[in-house]
């Protein structure tokens, strides 16, 4: 009996401690779950692009792509990363997904939302349109190293924190100069061993500090 209750002791400590113990290994590792690096301080906000609902980046998580206007041509991007982030972290209080689209393929992206709600909730699913050159001026405000295409779309997609900061690597091996800015949805293994990871350790981040807040008050 007394071997069953010390038995009994120790997965009750393992379900308690495991979480925490995780967190943790994420923000202290010395691999990719480190603290993920602030790339470029403060994007542009979207409050110039004609939005049928109020949000914002500000205060959220959020994954943002460019899809361009032949988005349904890329639809596996937003395939690949519903399948990949969305529905793991769709349930996380701030979290969202921003598509940056141009004016005029208002239709197609009701097409792509429709699809993508065939096989999952699209309520944290934003499609935003502004003209060209709103578009360009949002996507320049990353300040990273790559280019829109002439349709105004880029296969990555990119992670914005709550602070409007992208984030990203600076040590990746497999780039010249280490920098991630983004992560190229168009390949589901680039989104799986790198893109799950770095928004696990974000997630993780803000988790830790809220409770660290609960605790100060």
């Amino acid at each position: 009996m007394e071997k069953k209750t010390i038995r009994n002791k120790i997965v009750l400590a393992a379900i308690f401690f495991g979480p925490l113990i995780f967190y943790l290994f994420l923000l202290t590792g010395t691999n990719n779950f480190a603290k993920l690096p602030v790339l470029t301080h403060k994007v542009d906000e979207i409050s110039n692009f004609n939005l049928e609902e109020q949000f914002t980046l500000n205060n959220n998580i959020s994954i943002v792509c460019f899809l361009g206007d032949d988005l349904l041509q890329h639809k596996t991007n937003a395939l690949n990363l519903n399948e990949k982030i969305y529905k793991h972290f769709y349930g996380f209080k701030d979290f969202q997904f921003v598509v940056v689209l141009p004016k005029g393929s208002e239709d197609k992206a009701e097409q792509l939302k429709n699809e993508l709600g065939a096989i999952t909730n699209v309520d944290k699913w934003y499609f935003i349109f502004g003209s060209k050159n709103e578009v360009n001026s949002l996507f320049e405000s990353f300040k990273t190293t790559y280019k829109l295409d002439e349709n105004l779309y880029t296969p990555y997609a990119f992670i914005i924190d709550r602070e409007m900061n992208l984030r990203g690597r600076n040590n990746d091996k497999e780039t010249e100069d280490g920098m991630l800015y983004g992560y190229n949805a168009e390949s589901v293994a680039t989104i799986h061993q790198e893109m799950v990871d770095d928004v696990k350790v974000v997630m993780a981040e803000y988790r830790l500090a809220l409770k660290k807040n609960k605790r100060e008050i």
